[in-house]
């Protein structure tokens, strides 16, 4: 059964029913043809999970009845990606959308002394939006019922300045660090440089940080693929241990 994505606010007002407008509105709609009577599941986005059967259609908006009502706990284990801006936008975008189907918590473009792209400050929220687009679209072909959070475009700095974090580690070719840690019930931050990599100074920034440095590997791997592996080596390692209900 497909699954789309309401406001949490839609849901403030009522366990009994649901609207629908916007983009997925047309999606629902205009794109796979749903009429009343279908069913479908719904979340917020942030772990609650809708069983609903649609009642009636206007011309801009649905309502559905709400058969189940359920709500999850958000995963225990949790992974951030901070990852550089791209020369190519189209790259970052696949980035976005792969890292959001293997479970990404939450996304960080960056900029460091080798990025290229540059994101004046009134294209940003068009940007933004764009980037929350993907993310929804993958969250709904992967089925997820949370969200990953994007956050504005911040310095290489300001990353390293970020807390909250039981483990932070910044992965770059030069590293010959391979360290064997635990993910399991921790608050991941990965950090990925651009297409020249980082600069000797941000490595020795981010070691006085306390950030652990380490390699993805013998080969070079283009950024946005190093920014999907880490997310899959977390999900990989989950899956072999007795965590792996606490992913996605």
């Amino acid at each position: 059964m497909e699954l789309f994505y309401t406001t949490p606010k839609n849901l403030e007002s009522s366990r009994t029913e649901v609207t629908l407008e916007g983009d997925e509105f047309h999606h629902l709609v205009r794109v796979v043809r749903k009429k009343p009577g279908d069913e479908v599941l719904l979340t917020d986005g942030n772990g609650s999970r809708l069983h609903v059967r649609i009642r009636e259609i206007a011309k801009h908006r649905l309502t559905a009845d709400i058969l189940t009502f359920l709500t999850h706990s958000p995963p225990r284990t949790a992974v951030t990606v901070a990852m550089s801006l791209l020369k190519a936008p189209h790259r970052f975008d696949l980035f976005l959308e792969k890292a959001t189907e293997l479970g990404v918590t939450a996304i960080i473009p960056m900029i460091t002394a080798r990025t290229i792209a540059q994101l004046p400050r009134e294209r940003v929220q068009g940007k933004l939006d764009r980037w929350q687009g993907i993310v929804l679209s993958a969250s709904r072909q992967s089925k997820r019922l949370f969200l990953p959070r994007i956050h504005e475009p911040q310095s290489f700095r300001n990353v390293l300045d970020r807390d909250g974090y039981d483990l932070r580690i910044l992965a770059h070719e030069s590293s010959e660090q391979n360290p064997l840690i635990d993910f399991a019930e921790k608050n991941v931050l990965f950090i990925i440089g651009p297409e020249g990599g980082f600069t000797s100074e941000e490595v020795s920034a981010a070691k006085s940080c306390g950030v652990l440095e380490s390699s993805l590997g013998h080969t070079i791997l283009r950024a946005e693929t190093a920014g999907v592996f880490a997310v899959a080596m977390v999900r990989a390692r989950l899956l072999e241990s007795p965590y792996s209900e606490q992913w996605l």
